[in-house]
């Protein structure tokens, strides 16, 4: 295999990670608001919740992040002369190393639901759902500009995207109360 197919691959199964990632936090949401429901429709829909729950993280979401990890240290050892001595990469590792963290404790809010001891509110897994976001942001704008970004453009651009995420769940907060 080329180097351009596992980088393929790698993008592959990152954008499957993520998109099991983005998932699996609204399922958290709507697991989270059914808990409001009456106790019969509440029942049904946490049971269902937790089926796809579990379905999403251990046959999607787990598996692509184990791939895009096998992928991205595949090609960390075919070029480790150019990528290990280059700072954005330094940066990128660091933004995984969290992202993993991100992604059991994810895991562990799942197992929450399905001990029916999920603490969090709707509320704050849309928060949780933006981290995700700001992960991606980051990881993408370092590979793809690399030396061409400023540590002051980098760090001003992260804010900014992180405040604005959360200009947008206010704004959605607020619609939603006024539609109800």
């Amino acid at each position: 295999m080329t180097y351009d197919y596992i980088k393929a691959l790698h993008l592959i199964f990152m954008v499957s990670w993520f998109a099991g990632l983005f998932y699996m936090v609204r399922l958290f949401i709507y697991f989270r608001e059914a808990a409001d429901k009456e106790k019969a429709e509440k029942d049904i829909l946490q049971a269902q919740f937790i089926i796809m729950m579990q379905r999403l993280w251990w046959i999607i979401t787990t598996p692509a992040m184990i791939l895009t990890v096998v992928f991205g240290l595949w090609m960390l050892y075919l070029n480790a002369s150019y990528l290990l001595k280059a700072p954005w990469m330094h940066l990128k590792l660091g933004f995984v190393c969290l992202l993993l963290v991100y992604h059991f404790y994810s895991q562990k809010l799942l197992r929450a639901c399905q001990n029916g001891s999920m603490r969090w509110s709707s509320n704050q897994l849309r928060i949780w759902n933006e981290v995700a976001t700001l992960f991606l942001v980051s990881i993408v704008f370092l590979v793809v500009l690399k030396n061409q970004l400023s540590w002051v453009s980098g760090t001003l651009g992260f804010f900014g995207v992180g405040i604005l995420l959360m200009l947008g769940i206010k704004l959605y907060k607020k619609l939603r109360k006024s539609a109800s």
